[in-house]
């Protein structure tokens, strides 16, 4: 499935991808495979989970499958934007 696919593709991602990419994509990951945030927010000496839990929530108004889609389309981007810088 595209979807999986995609979710290895994002493992090879360039390790200069920013924070922000990362986590657009954890929460779409997360909201694709679990669904709405299902979980309390970490707390303030958590900062990282608190950032990634952040993201989740972000996205919670979507279903799984545009979850997946916008997914898919960031993987696409951020692959397309590494081939283009080297």
């Amino acid at each position: 499935e595209e979807f999986e696919e995609s979710a290895e593709k994002a493992k090879t991602l360039p390790e200069n991808t920013t924070n922000d990419d990362k986590l657009i994509l954890y929460g779409l990951f997360k909201q694709a495979t679990v669904g709405p945030v299902n979980t309390s927010r970490p707390g303030m000496f958590n900062m990282k989970e608190k950032y990634k839990w952040d993201a989740w929530k972000a996205v919670e108004g979507k279903s799984k499958e545009e979850a997946m889609n916008d997914y898919i389309t960031k993987v696409k981007q951020l692959q397309e934007a590494a081939a283009a810088s080297s």
